[in-house]
């Protein structure tokens, strides 16, 4: 682990990886340090394609850290990571990829992330994505997640895209059984001419299944953003979509939103709002002292905070 190593990780995790309870760290398509422990154990997939991780039931306040970084100019990396989540288990689980291009081959991950949770098991699942590199390659990231929860399973998902990803294609897809819950809390930035686009399909399948989705997004210069959601009520179940967005000077948001009620007890909602800046936002803060960049700066930190 070099000082670049060492910088990206700082980007996209929130603390010292090696201090969590289980953690693997992949570098450029190759694992380079693993822990597991009694209760949480990592697991390699004999093809090399990415990990098994097991969580036994009852396991409490579990911490694990699956960080990704490439510094590899012209490479593109696949792993598929699968997450068996064992009944009435509680755990944090911090993932994320810093991508570093300083050379002018383009550098891709293609995270796919499946999670099993069983019945009345808790998942925090955190990831966030980062590029850097003044090099001409691009810096690519399409991550999957897959999750399906079973009766009371519970998966609350943060997902930030920091800054320096040049294109962006990002995928969930779950099934909600009976009394589940799903949130997502999703943040992007875009900048120059960088493009990210967000797919997000949910079937609530069990009766009392719930899920909140809220995306927050800034198009800023000329980039572009895309936000669609696909939300399938089968049972009794509620649904509430939020997509709020930012655009300044050249940016574009489309926002896709399909929300399809097939029981009568369905309650399916969706909210969208796409705009710029409210003047008398800007104009308060900068009675305060703050330039315009300033204030623009301020409430675009907060609106992503």
């Amino acid at each position: 682990m070099n000082k670049v190593d060492e910088s990206l990780l700082h980007e996209i995790l929130d603390q010292d990886v090696r201090k969590a309870d289980a953690y693997n760290i992949r570098k450029n398509g190759k694992g380079i340090e693993r822990k597991s422990n009694p209760n949480i154990e990592i697991v390699p997939k004999e093809d090399g394609t990415g990990l098994d991780i097991y969580v036994k039931e009852n396991t409490l306040f579990g911490i694990i850290h699956i960080p990704v970084i490439i510094t590899e100019s012209g490479l593109t990396d696949v792993v598929y990571n699968d997450f068996h989540i064992g009944k009435n288990a509680n755990v944090i689980i911090i993932a994320g990829c810093g991508i570093h291009n300083g050379k002018h081959k383009d550098s891709k991950h293609d995270g796919i992330h499946r999670f099993y949770v069983e019945e009345k098991a808790k998942v925090n699942y955190v990831e966030k994505h980062y590029g850097e590199g003044e090099g001409t390659g691009k810096k690519e990231l399409n991550p999957v997640t897959e999750v399906t929860l079973e009766k009371d399973a519970y998966l609350s998902m943060s997902t930030t895209q920091i800054k320096g990803v040049d294109t962006t294609l990002r995928v969930t897809k779950a099934k909600l059984k009976e009394g589940s819950t799903l949130i997502i809390n999703e943040k992007i930035l875009t900048t120059g001419t960088q493009q990210a686009k967000t797919d997000f399909v949910v079937s609530l399948d069990g009766e009392g299944a719930s899920t909140h989705v809220t995306s927050r997004s800034v198009a800023e210069e000329s980039s572009y953003q895309e936000f669609t959601s696909h939300i399938t009520g089968n049972k009794k179940c509620y649904a509430h979509v939020e997509c709020d967005a930012i655009i300044k000077d050249h940016g574009s948001v489309k926002a896709v939103p399909e929300i399809y009620a097939k029981d009568v007890d369905a309650n399916l909602i969706h909210e969208a709002a796409i705009g710029k800046i409210a003047g008398q936002q800007l104009m308060k803060l900068m009675s305060l002292g703050l330039s315009e960049k300033e204030a623009e700066e301020t409430i675009i930190k907060g609106f992503l905070k």
